[in-house]
């Protein structure tokens, strides 16, 4: 079947059978090395996007639910995003592989709550799995995203 949606802002259009799931239409057919293959099963959150800005396992979602949304990988940020700089900055990755899932669910959390506290970004971020153990570093970046949005929230003026 055909599918039709909106990805990193721009419409695509790609084959997929109707039992397949999302992951290999992204990262196969449409080339996206950051939706990565890990759990099959949803809990790790290495195949992370955003599904009209929600974060959605790509390994779990069936494709055609897909068509007509808009979707983002960590490619549609363009390397320069807040939360990007904010883990560079943090050194909050080790081998990297959570890491595009980790930025994208910062990202949402950051959006719904931009002062979390340390408590919420846990939470929020449960769902992502950091083989290498890099917790601490990554609530850091998120700690100092969400301070760079606030300053350059006031910076423009809100």
């Amino acid at each position: 079947m055909r599918l039709r949606f909106i990805l990193n802002g721009e419409a695509v259009e790609v084959e997929a059978r109707p039992d397949e799931m999302l992951l290999p239409v992204l990262r196969e057919r449409l080339g996206l090395a950051s939706v990565r293959h890990t759990c099959g099963i949803g809990v790790c959150g290495a195949c992370t996007a955003l599904l009209d800005g929600e974060p959605i396992s790509t390994c779990i979602l069936l494709a055609p639910l897909a068509a007509g949304r808009e979707i983002t990988t960590v490619e549609g940020l363009g390397g320069n995003h807040s939360v990007q700089r904010a883990f560079e900055e943090a050194r909050a990755f080790q081998c990297g592989y959570c890491t595009p899932g980790m930025i994208l669910t910062a990202k949402r959390l950051l959006e719904e709550h931009p002062s979390p506290t340390r408590e919420r970004i846990r939470a929020y971020m449960g769902g992502n799995l950091c083989r290498c153990g890099c917790y601490v570093k990554i609530e850091r970046a998120v700690e100092l995203a969400a301070a760079s949005r606030l300053a350059a929230a006031e910076k423009g003026g809100a």
